[in-house]
């Protein structure tokens, strides 16, 4: 896959686990700046200026605007699929701790029962596990959706197990 540094805007842009969070939940679904609050729950006027700033950078597209509950116009938004398209950011310290804020936020919305959790320790060549891994979660983002399949998230952290 392609993959180029993200720009200072783009690096600014990822630096927070609210807009992380919109972006997952926009990724295969279309919300509105409304049910994308009510999902978070935040007032509408914060999300909206997060939104605003993930369309500004390309990390969310603006849908065919649509009618909502008694007619008021309505705009859905949904994932481009940037973030994956992306390398380094200027903001490693910030954007790690992003994503590891918005997992933590998701994990506390569902409850720590409902995940899939494992655990090993193991001496190996971080490059080559890095580069293993990199390719099988490439492999899964560019694939087209299973028609069956069960939407997942999938949080993988490597750190020194000593």
């Amino acid at each position: 896959m392609q993959r180029r540094p993200a720009t200072e805007a783009e690096a600014a842009a990822l630096a927070s686990a609210v807009r992380l969070r919109i972006i997952r939940l926009t990724y295969d679904r279309a919300m509105t700046n409304k049910e994308i609050a009510e999902r978070l729950g935040k007032d509408p006027a914060t999300t909206l200026h997060h939104v605003r700033k993930l369309v500004a950078t390309g990390f969310l597209e603006a849908q065919e605007a649509r009618a909502g509950n008694r007619g008021a116009r309505e705009i859905p938004y949904k994932s481009t699929g940037l973030s994956w398209r992306l390398t380094k950011t200027r903001y490693p310290e910030q954007t790690s701790e992003a994503v590891f804020e918005a997992f933590l936020g998701e994990v506390a919305e569902i409850g720590p029962a409902a995940l899939n959790q494992f655990r090993l320790v193991a001496r190996v060549d971080r490059a080559e596990l890095k580069r293993r891994l990199q390719t099988l979660l490439d492999e899964l983002a560019t694939e087209p959706a299973h028609p069956d399949g069960e939407r997942v998230a999938i949080y993988l952290a490597l750190y020194p197990g000593d």
